[in-house]
């Protein structure tokens, strides 16, 4: 089996060798195997961890969460619906950052609606007025929940 260094390793998966040290210190890869000469020992196991990470975490888990999915990997008594349960829980997380970006979309459209004169002054800008209203008061709670 391959075998590579910490640059090597950092250069197949498209991280920085800082990012790998990070890992190891998380728990996230394994501290692996050294060489005579003292250097680690990556394998082609780390290279897929590490390209599990980096996709779990495009797709919106965190490294807690990661670290926690990677442990159902290895536990026997882990089925594929604990890692079901794991993808419903990312996606109610999803759907409420969506309808948080809707809030703050639409408050934007609405601010944006307050200005009929762009070249008013900015200190008689009817959107700054706007923003210490009860009306977008309200919505900065919501937005902030």
């Amino acid at each position: 089996m391959a075998t590579f260094n910490i640059g090597q390793l950092a250069k197949k998966t498209q991280v920085k060798v800082e990012t790998v040290r990070y890992y190891e210190r998380r728990g996230l890869i394994p501290n692996p195997p050294r060489r005579e000469s003292g250097y680690r020992q990556f394998s082609q196991i780390d290279v897929d961890r590490i390209r599990f990470i980096k996709f779990a975490q495009a797709i919106g888990f965190t490294l807690n969460e990661i670290a926690e999915m990677l442990a159902l990997k290895v536990t026997t008594s882990a089925t594929c619906g604990d890692v079901t349960q794991k993808i419903d829980e990312k996606l109610c997380d999803v759907e409420d950052k969506i309808k948080t970006l809707l809030r703050m979309k639409n408050t934007l459209i609405n601010l944006k609606k307050a200005c009929k004169e762009p070249d008013l002054s900015s200190k008689d800008c009817p959107i700054l007025d706007s923003l210490n209203t009860e009306e977008y008061k309200n919505d900065e709670k919501e937005i902030l929940k």
